[in-house]
């Protein structure tokens, strides 16, 4: 089976967001069950991302920019720029809080941001594991050279190479520049996968697709994929994890522990983003007075 996914565009902090996953057509992709688009977009001076501190649970945050950077603070203590080519992957587990914003610095002339970020589902077993933070930079992920095919991989195995990211279940996840008439074989059997045309063109089995086009390729599907032109395409995907509610920046196997997330947000449960004051309220709900204290 292979499905192409219409994204629904919503305007955040100022700029446009595609949101691919979930949508009713496809709900996850492998453990994948969250994947925004953000930009690209150009900021004047004064103006860019400010996203305060906001809490997640029961996944991991995988960002990854294009182009720009993006400022990351966690109550792990962690606070570092990521830059385009690099990884962020936040483990939430059984709760983090962070922060995404941009530097002084940047925020005082003009300029771009373009980049993603997905949610992959922790293992059911893992929902509840500490959280945890990794960075890594462009230059310490594995790029992959075959036939026209120029691939960094961000995380996971694909193609006999692995990232240095702590994946708690089996997927795959690729930054893939394709030349002109160069084919792609997808990583992996018995693994669900999709691709986001980021620009250029390609071909699945005969039907062209073009830049922000979202597919989804069954397991059992050996399809046919050609570039038609120079174009870069995201590869993404693995085993499925099974079913998982998701609640504003919440996933997990259960309806109960989303409730219990919602209730310690709302009463500043959560450890805060050291040095920051501010924090987004719980959606549908006036914000406190004072933000989280230290757990």
């Amino acid at each position: 089976m292979v499905v192409v996914v219409s994204g629904k565009e919503t305007d955040l902090e100022g700029m446009s967001v595609r949101r691919l996953l979930p949508q009713r057509e496809c709900r996850s992709v492998g453990p994948f069950v969250f994947f925004d688009h953000m930009g690209p977009v150009s900021f004047e001076a004064g103006n860019g991302v400010d996203v305060p501190p906001h809490p997640h649970i029961g996944l991991a945050t995988v960002t990854y920019l294009f182009e720009g950077a993006i400022l990351h603070n966690d109550s792990l203590g962690n606070k570092l720029e990521i830059t385009p080519g690099d990884l962020n992957w936040m483990t939430a587990g059984r709760g983090i809080v962070h922060s995404e914003r941009e530097t002084s610095d940047l925020r005082h002339s003009d300029h771009n941001l373009h980049g993603l970020q997905l949610w992959c589902a922790l293992p059911e077993a893992d929902e509840e594991c500490a959280p945890d933070f990794t960075h890594i930079r462009k230059d310490d992920l594995p790029v992959i050279h075959e036939s026209g095919l120029h691939m960094r991989l961000i995380a996971g195995e694909a193609f006999g190479h692995s990232a240095p990211v702590p994946v708690k279940s089996k997927l795959f996840y690729l930054d893939v520049h394709m030349d002109g008439g160069a084919q792609l074989l997808l990583p992996g059997e018995n693994q669900e996968a999709a691709l986001y045309v980021i620009e250029g063109a390609l071909r699945i089995d005969g039907t062209r697709h073009e830049a922000f086009s979202f597919v989804y390729i069954a397991p059992d599907e050996i399809p046919d994929i050609v570039a038609e032109n120079h174009c870069r395409v995201m590869l993404l995907g693995g085993v499925p994890l099974g079913h998982r509610h998701i609640w504003w920046n919440f996933v997990s196997t259960s309806k109960d522990r989303i409730q219990k997330a919602k209730d310690d947000w709302q009463n500043q449960r959560f450890t805060p983003v050291p040095g920051e004051d501010d924090f987004v309220p719980l959606p549908g709900t006036a914000a406190k007075a004072s933000p989280p204290p230290a757990s």
